[in-house]
């Protein structure tokens, strides 16, 4: 396989444009396609949680979940919610994402995939972040897990896997959890550190960063929406989109949640759906965190960002089109004042922002990375679900390595987008 192809990568959130980065690494012309600006609020790369999280190698759906269903259509509020209206067309993407988790054997081939994914994520993205000219968005200083009890992290499974794989942490009893987080409420007594995991304090300017570095460095980026990938035979020849062809000779999808209707122009039907998240943010809050942290009680990750103390979880299955439902982003603004009383309660609206977007989720837990069927000048590199961010890094390289021909630096099956097909 020849080097120095023209490659098209659609979409500029943290895969694309890390991929970019890595493919302009190994003698290859770039072209970024991409409607929105990289890093803009309209990209999941904008709006996640912000953690480096490379112990993060938990699929969502685990034993058991089955028996939550019926909860999950009742309550259009709760950590998982599916929308009546919906479920008709989720439905398959649903049985899949049960069958993914119905055992603990396959929820532990998931993380030991997934690990090989995440490992090492944070010091590959404060190298990144070096190079962009960026080394003060990303900070390798572990994150925090609380829990009501030890008895909620003892009966984890995702907790005695993650030993497994070979994740490491510190724990925390009640006395030395009040020493580290003061403002943290006192019905959490136990806590976890896992000191390896790091922390984006701004994922859209970090995205926007490294998109002004590739450019820097020789991509080009056109303004459109792609819609499809032509072939002439086995041959890619150039990415459809709203405004005309751009000819290219090697093509990532990286777009996202919308990767679907790409990949099936070129006869991939890949079961990708929006997991869709929502976020909410205080300016100046004046109380809250010292540390990055994750609740066990409420699913939700709170981490200090350039902008404000952001809190974000909880999944909408819903698709791509509905309005989004802010009562959601309302309860993660509860919950937030919940952990840390000491939050004030007459904080003006005008400084706690909401955002609402699109996960990109395969219903496994894993990416899709490989190339298409009918082409191997196709490289698919999307679906990464909750660890999109720390996951882009290798994400990025795999991309290349696959670009170029070479070896990929880890085992590429369990991501193979022919599992599906």
């Amino acid at each position: 396989m020849s080097e120095g192809r023209h490659v098209a990568i659609i979409g500029a959130g943290a895969v694309g444009v890390i991929s970019a980065i890595e493919a302009l690494r190994e003698g290859h012309r770039v072209t970024l396609i991409d409607a929105g600006e990289p890093g803009g609020e309209q990209a999941a790369s904008y709006g996640n949680a912000g953690w480096l999280s490379s112990h993060s190698v938990i699929p969502p759906a685990e034993p058991g979940l089955w028996k939550k269903v019926p909860g999950y259509l009742m309550d259009p509020l709760g950590p998982l919610a599916i929308r009546w209206s919906y479920l008709p067309k989720a439905l398959p993407w649903l049985v899949k994402y049960l069958l993914s988790g119905w055992t603990e054997a396959r929820v532990e081939k998931t993380a030991f995939a997934l690990r090989d994914l995440l490992k090492d994520a944070p010091l590959l993205h404060k190298k990144l972040a070096e190079e962009a000219g960026v080394p003060e968005l990303v900070e390798r200083n572990g994150v925090m897990h609380v829990f009501p009890s030890r008895g909620n992290f003892d009966s984890n499974l995702g907790w005695r896997l993650r030993k497994k794989v070979g994740v490491e942490w510190m724990e925390l009893n009640a006395d030395e959890m009040r020493q580290r987080e003061p403002d943290l409420h006192p019905r959490y007594t136990f806590g976890v550190v896992v000191e390896e995991a790091g922390r984006c304090r701004d994922p859209g300017a970090y995205v926007a960063a490294l998109a002004q570095h590739a450019l820097a460095s020789g991509a080009k980026l056109v303004h459109a929406r792609a819609t499809g990938l032509k072939l002439s035979g086995n041959k890619l020849v150039a990415v459809l989109t709203e405004t005309g062809e751009i000819a290219c000779d090697a093509a990532v999808v990286a777009a996202g949640a919308r990767s679907k209707q790409l990949t099936a122009s070129v006869g991939d039907p890949l079961p990708l759906e929006t997991e869709r998240g929502y976020h909410v943010m205080i300016e100046n809050p004046e109380s809250g965190p010292r540390s990055s942290m994750m609740a066990s009680d409420v699913s939700m990750v709170v981490n200090w960002t350039d902008k404000g103390l952001r809190a974000a979880g909880t999944v909408e299955i819903a698709g791509l089109e509905a309005a989004p439902n802010w009562k959601r982003a309302e309860i993660l603004r509860n919950n937030l004042f919940s952990m840390f009383p000491k939050l004030p309660k007459d904080i003006p609206d005008s400084r706690i922002k909401t955002w609402f977007g699109h996960r990109p989720s395969m219903p496994d837990g894993l990416p899709c990375i490989g190339h298409a069927r009918a082409s191997r000048d196709i490289v698919y590199a999307f679906g990464h679900g909750h660890v999109g961010l720390v996951g882009s890094a290798r994400t990025g390289r795999l991309v290349a390595q696959l670009l170029s021909g070479k070896q990929p630096e880890i085992p590429l099956a369990p991501f193979a987008p022919t599992r599906f097909l």
